[in-house]
């Protein structure tokens, strides 16, 4: 049986009590406008409400729920600041905390897949969690051969309560998009919904694992902790101790916010080229700096639980639509965008329009270095979800491949924790080195074809 909050009546009531507790401030947020207040202003207040409850209803539970707080998080840099400081706490304890599984479900799993020796394998074992996480949590122990490792056990009933979570959350997708302007919660939801397999694989997360930490082993810059053993519903890996990335969000120094900064926008784009894998949940908790051999922070990325399989890393259509709009050229961008089904056929654009919504958004990468802040986050986010602005209008009718889903939504997760960190990152460095066809001397489609 399951140890999360697992009674489907109460997990199902919890989660249906949202849409409800959102017409009831709806009803209250009425009252206050026609006793004086502002829209805008009652606005506000209750979408501060709407998040509070909702938080705290996600904190209550692991599974789906859990998973998708943990997305949503990254996002806090979009809201508006008044609001900001209630979504943030509550966010954060998303991302670092959630109730822990009972000690003797923890050991009667460890019995049942290492087998009734289990304690053999170890010289010693914490039994209290070191960090809870969407579908499992972690413990800090010592192997057997004396190394200190990261013990991640399945919750049981894992899969289910997912599930579970996530169709109800998807239901309930109208009423949590206000949550973040500009944002479709729907695709996103789907988008977890059909990774759930993928996420409860240890098997193939070990191998994910496996694959980066060989390839970044001699990195002076990224840590990926390697993997001693795994079996269904127990991973055990190495240990690495360092500063939550969600610590160095909270009071980290602007030296290590930067450092972080560029280390993670490094890892997002050489990843994929060095690995053909794309690490696809970079909320904070992933993350640690770590002191190196030369004074310099180095990033330790935890958690390839949920990754996108790129073999030829990036697609370089990315990279040269990039390149076409710092360059200005409307039409070729417009002419790829429609190629790669980003318009429909159905739908017939100006393409100097699609240039002007795209400039904005592709910022960091005109210049030589670039300040992620949440101003900036929140400019963009509201200039895509305002009804009034052109933006707006044009973004309802781009189309979003689904070849590409989860590439924008790590891009945007990343961006999003780059503005929580308040970064200055030298983002176009990593781009030329990294994102294939961004680079103007590199064949054009046609070119490599012919040269093949």
């Amino acid at each position: 049986m399951s140890d999360l909050p697992r009674k489907a009546v109460t997990r199902t009531a919890k989660l249906a009590a949202l849409p409800l507790g959102f017409a009831g401030r709806a009803t209250w947020g009425l009252g206050k406008r026609i006793g004086g207040k502002s829209a805008e202003i009652v606005g506000r207040e209750l979408q501060q409400r709407t998040a509070e409850q909702l938080f705290k209803v996600l904190g209550e539970l692991k599974g789906g729920a859990m998973k998708f707080g943990q997305a949503l998080s990254v996002f806090e840099s979009a809201l508006p600041e008044e609001v900001a400081g209630p979504y943030r706490a509550a966010l954060t304890k998303l991302q670092e905390a959630a109730p822990p599984m009972p000690t003797r479900t923890v050991h009667a799993v460890l019995a049942e897949r290492l087998g009734e020796d289990w304690r053999e394998r170890f010289r010693a074992f914490d039994d209290k969690p070191a960090a809870a996480a969407s579908i499992g949590q972690v413990h800090r122990a010592v192997w057997e051969d004396g190394r200190d490792v990261a013990v991640k056990v399945q919750y049981p009933g894992a899969g289910e309560a997912l599930l579970s979570d996530l169709n109800q959350l998807g239901r309930f997708a109208r009423v949590l998009g206000p949550l973040i302007p500009g944002m479709d919660i729907k695709p996103l939801i789907a988008e977890l919904r059909d990774r759930v397999s993928e996420e409860l694989d240890y098997d193939l997360e070990a191998q994910a694992q496996r694959i980066h930490a060989e390839e970044f082993a001699d990195d002076p810059d990224v840590v990926v902790p390697d993997v001693i053993h795994q079996s269904e519903q127990v991973l055990v890996t190495e240990w690495i101790d360092g500063v939550p990335l969600a610590e160095v969000i909270a009071d980290g120094s602007q030296e290590e916010r930067d450092r972080a900064g560029q280390l993670l926008a490094r890892f997002l784009f050489s990843g994929p080229a060095r690995t053909g894998l794309l690490h696809a949940d970079p909320h904070p908790g992933n993350f640690r700096l770590l002191p190196g051999e030369k004074g310099e922070w180095r990033l330790g990325v935890l958690d390839f639980g949920t990754v996108d399989r790129l073999p030829g890393g990036l697609p370089p259509t990315i990279g040269r639509s990039l390149r076409m709009t710092v360059e200005g050229r409307a039409d070729a961008v417009y002419e790829m965008l429609c190629e790669e089904g980003f318009v429909k056929d159905s739908v017939d654009l100006e393409p100097e329009a699609v240039l002007d919504y795209l400039l904005p958004i592709i910022e960091p990468a005109l210049a030589d270095e670039f300040t992620f802040t949440r101003g900036w986050m929140r400019s963009q986010a509201a200039r895509i979800a305002d009804p009034r602005s052109p933006a707006y209008q044009l973004g309802k009718r781009l189309n979003l491949p689904p070849s590409y889903l989860l590439i924008h939504r790590v891009t945007l997760s990343t961006i999003g924790v780059l503005c929580q960190l308040g970064a200055t990152v030298r983002m176009r460095d990593e781009l030329e080195e990294w994102l294939p066809g961004f680079l103007a001397d590199e064949p054009e489609l046609g070119e490599a074809a012919a040269e093949a």
